[in-house]
């Protein structure tokens, strides 16, 4: 059930004024951990202690710490995740009896207390008794208001051979969710919550993750050959005397960690300048845009880290550059990056699984040594993922939502980061594809997925609600950036960029819900744009808008009898025709009617462009609520076309074949037919991995 949208929304109003808010320098820091950790190339084992320290967020005492213990995913066929997946995840296969899993071997409490025993498994999300891989820990005594809690730990993990995000393959590590995490004590109030508790759902096949700020320091113990690089900055490298160096990182207002280590990296060393990456006019624009200071538009210098594998060495300035699009465009649009570095990790091949994914000051990318040459080099594949897991420092890392619950917060407002960025850098028609005269940008590969039958989903959903669980996909990337794409259509590019912005000023360092960006939405606006998120956001079904029929024909000669000042008087069938005739010689009138429809559930308002013959193109705009609304015209030209969202803003209509219609000699079937072997070649590429 739609929303009746009121007429007066539709009209053009301004953006209300909204003042800028200040960037939080630091967040929080609701948790600490300082953590050692050695590597055991052999057994493919981590051994690790932790010093965890907790501060209570709440107004009452909490009584248990729960913990995160990702790797448990990996220990067996019947946990949750491989129940979920069938051991498959983005393509990738888990390897035959590589197995991984994590134990917590000691937890103490800073007074010496024995805690080990106390540990339980929990299955808060399905029951699922096999499932290891969230853990509850009843303290000695309750954690008052405001107090701090200090344990020590030592665990083991065990990696398997490179799945999911995580892993080895051969000498290549990409070492993440690897320790024990806490989840996020959310106070009443927090996210809608009635009574406080812990968030720490397990680990589904199509979730990511959720947890709060605070700081790292992490020595890192591997072989005196590998190449080490890691979340946060390296402050420490010292050399044992058993063949091992200690890497040591240290980063504040970051909610998660990970690293890499390999003996064949390439490390390449870059420093994205704001004074020389960015002019004077892209600040002045940005600050214009965005209604903001030049102060407040300003970026700082970043140290890029890009651990690259030796047969990719060709793409080196690839993935510098694309990192450098990340800083800028983020920067400028969302507010600075406020950490020194950033590392950007390429997978050794046959690793693809650690590809394509977003840890704080640290990603992976991925590519392929055919992308080394002409012409497969205008292939933007690594662009494209390098930029969007760099945008997950804001969406995801910054502004830090419940990637279980509500992953379109991240994932889609990324994937329309993303595309803007991609856009910009790399151009709008040409952006992802120019391959041997053919050009394909950002936003046809992403139309292409979209179906009239998409409409058994919600965005807003938990990640393992989606059904068949591949619909994850679709919901939470494509059709939230399609979604916003269409917003900005109807808000314009000033208004939606300030939406932007002003969302992630609010809750950077913070964790918001859906309802904190709908809101903001509709501040910055000047408009309540709850009926469009309600139908789009909240609701299944699609929007498509289509022109149903058109006929513009010759004006009826009138016939029968007819009363007048000068009497009654009949106009006979030769009468009729003569009168047509003469119509014919002189210039007669033309009867245009045209119908259109909304062949799906959403209520739009759009725009119909007429084009008459020999007249400029005419527009009307139409609120879309009807079924149909027919148009109709009585004028001395004929009608050439109709076409509807001429300007092709409502990107979110499944259906753009449908959009337009010629009168007769319908030469845009030619481009019906083209746009489908387009999409056709799109999923060639994809199919590939492009």
């Amino acid at each position: 059930m739609y929303r009746v949208i009121p007429v007066l929304l539709l009209l053009p109003l301004g953006a209300a004024p909204v003042l800028a808010e200040p960037l939080p320098e630091r967040s929080g820091r609701i948790v600490g951990y300082t953590m050692t950790v050695r590597l055991d190339p052999e057994t493919r084992q981590l051994t690790g202690t932790q010093r965890l320290t907790w501060r209570n967020p709440s107004a009452e005492p909490v009584g248990d710490l729960w913990f995160h213990l990702y790797l448990n995913a990996f220990k067996n066929t019947k946990t949750t995740f491989f129940r979920e997946s069938g051991g498959r995840l983005r393509g990738d296969q888990a390897a035959k009896d590589s197995w991984g899993w994590i134990d917590i071997t000691s937890m103490k409490t800073e007074a010496g207390v024995d805690l080990t025993s106390r540990i339980t498994f929990e299955q808060p999300d399905d029951g699922n008794e096999d499932d290891q891989t969230v853990a509850r820990v009843v303290l000695p005594e309750p954690v008052e208001p405001g107090a701090t809690v200090a344990l020590d730990l030592t665990f083991t993990s065990k990696l398997p051979q490179v799945f999911a995000r995580t892993g080895f393959k051969h000498d290549f590590y990409l070492v993440g969710q690897w320790f024990p995490k806490l989840g996020v004590y959310e106070p009443a109030g927090m996210r809608g919550r009635e009574t406080g508790g812990w968030n720490c759902h397990q680990f589904h096949a199509s979730s990511e993750f959720y947890a709060d700020y605070g700081s790292y320091v992490v020595a890192i113990t591997v072989p005196s050959s590998y190449r080490v690089s890691a979340t946060g900055e390296r402050t420490q490298e010292r050399t044992n005397g058993d063949g091992t160096t200690t890497f040591t990182y240290v980063q504040d207002d970051v909610h998660d960690f990970a690293w890499t280590a390999d003996p064949d990296y390439i490390v390449v060393k870059a420093t994205f300048s704001a004074t020389k990456d960015v002019t004077s006019a892209e600040y002045q624009q940005a600050a214009s845009l965005l209604g903001r200071t030049l102060e407040e538009v300003m970026l700082s210098d970043v140290e890029i880290t890009v651990m690259l594998q030796p047969d990719h060495a060709p793409q080196a300035d690839r993935h510098v550059r694309s990192a450098k699009e990340g800083l800028k465009w983020f920067g400028l649009w969302y507010g600075k990056y406020p950490y020194r570095t950033l590392t950007v990790v390429d997978p050794q091949p046959g690793g693809g699984g650690a590809g394509g994914m977003e840890y704080p000051t640290f990603i992976t990318a991925g590519t392929n040594v055919l992308f080394n040459r002409w012409p497969f080099d205008r292939i933007r594949g690594l662009e494209m993922v390098t930029i969007h897991e760099f945008g997950h420092q804001f969406w995801y890392g910054l502004v830090g939502n419940n990637e279980f619950e509500e992953a379109w917060l991240d994932e889609g407002i990324n994937s329309y980061s993303t595309g803007r960025v991609i856009d910009v850098a790399y151009g709008r028609d040409r952006g992802m594809v120019e391959f041997l005269g053919l050009r394909i940008g950002e936003a046809d590969i992403l139309r292409a997925g979209n179906s009239p039958a998409a409409i058994y989903n919600r965005i807003i959903a938990r990640a393992w609600d989606y059904t068949p669980p591949g619909a994850y996909g679709f919901y939470s990337y494509q059709k939230p950036e399609l979604a916003l794409r269409t917003l900005e259509g109807l808000l314009g590019e000033q208004t939606m960029a300030r939406v932007m912005r002003t969302f992630h000023e609010r809750w950077r360092f913070r964790h918001p819900r859906s309802d904190d960006f709908f809101d903001v939405a509709s501040e910055v606006s000047g408009r309540d744009l709850s009926w469009y998120f309600d139908q789009v956001f909240r609701g299944t079904d699609v929007l498509d808008y289509a022109v149903g029929s058109v006929s513009s024909e010759p004006a009826p000669q009138p016939r029968g009898v007819f009363d007048g000042p000068d009497g009654r008087t009949t106009v006979s069938e030769q009468d009729a025709r003569n009168a047509a005739r003469e119509a014919r010689r002189t210039g007669q009138q033309y009867e245009t009617r045209v119908v259109v429809q909304r062949r799906g559930g959403v209520c739009f308002p759009v725009d119909v462009a007429f084009k008459f013959e020999g007249k400029p193109v005419e527009r009307l705009t139409w609120d879309g609520r009807d079924r149909t609304r027919v148009f109709r015209f009585t004028r001395a030209e004929r009608l050439e076309w109709v076409d509807v969202d001429p300007d092709r803003k409502v990107v979110l209509d499944v259906n753009w074949l449908n959009n337009g219609r010629r009168v007769e000699g319908d030469r845009r079937t030619r481009v019906a037919w083209t746009s489908r072997w387009l999409f056709f070649v799109q999923n060639l590429l994809a199919s590939f991995g492009l």
